[in-house]
């Protein structure tokens, strides 16, 4: 019998049901670029952090006072860039002195006073509570108080703190027209302002419309000025409200 006819099959190929292929892992995402205040402020936590430990006596964060920021901020002198004059110096109270002189270079307070609020935010996002910061001591405000006052004498440079300028609301103005009605209006026009104007009364006569006597020299039953009937004049020497109750002198009786 021919061994080649048993029918065997090829055999079957490893990669088929040997599932999807692996997939390819992702990269990390890249870490956030901080801020330039916040990579300062994270330079300047780690630079207090490293003069506690290099301080003799050695100090923690926790027994760490506002006299030991004070400390600190004097230890940071060494590395100042700014001419402060001494009293006695020739040059005190001049903001460009002509010459160079042998006065020793100090921290400014601008940046003592940046530094001293960056540190201040530092203590508390580590953790800590705000009523135990060394960095808001009272003590810590009156000393850089007096850095900039004597700073602003010694270099003739005033330190003054700018004013915000309030903005004042817009005054609301009447509408026009609004108001009385003008002088001098007809009866029955309307006026400017939307009402209607009274009519002003002759000089002289009652307010009302026409004249109760009649004007002097007028005839009864003509029509007077006033747009009325004038009543008669009465004559010279009768009483006014119609005839005498006593006969003229002269006249008999029946």
């Amino acid at each position: 019998m021919d061994p080649s006819g048993t029918g065997a099959g090829p055999p079957p190929s490893s990669s088929a049901g040997s599932g999807d292929a692996p997939q390819q892992q992702q990269p990390p995402p890249p870490p956030q670029q901080l801020s330039r205040y916040e990579s300062q402020k994270r330079r300047d936590w780690n630079t207090f952090l490293q003069y506690l430990l290099n301080h003799r006596p050695q100090l923690t964060l926790a027994r760490c006072s506002g006299a030991h920021v004070i400390e600190f901020l004097k230890y940071l002198d060494q590395f100042g860039k700014t001419k402060v004059h001494a009293t006695r110096c020739a040059h005190y109270g001049q903001p460009s002195p002509p010459a160079p002189c042998p006065c020793p270079l100090r921290q400014a307070w601008g940046s003592l006073d940046a530094l001293i609020g960056r540190l201040r935010a530092a203590y508390e996002e580590s953790g800590n509570a705000p009523e135990s910061n060394p960095f808001a001591a009272p003590a810590v405000r009156i000393y850089l108080r007096e850095v900039r006052d004597s700073q602003a004498k010694a270099r003739g440079i005033p330190y003054e703190k700018k004013k915000r300028k309030r903005t004042q609301p817009p005054t609301p103005t009447p509408a026009a027209g609004e108001g009385t009605s003008s002088a001098g209006g007809r009866e029955g026009e309307p006026s400017h302002g939307g009402g209607t104007a009274a009519a002003a009364p002759a000089t002289g006569a009652p307010v009302g419309g026409s004249s109760g006597a009649a004007a002097a020299g007028g005839r009864e039953g003509e029509p007077s000025h006033g747009g009325g009937t004038a009543a008669a004049a009465p004559a010279t020497g009768a009483p006014v409200g119609g005839s005498s109750g006593t006969a003229a002198p002269g006249s008999s009786s029946r």
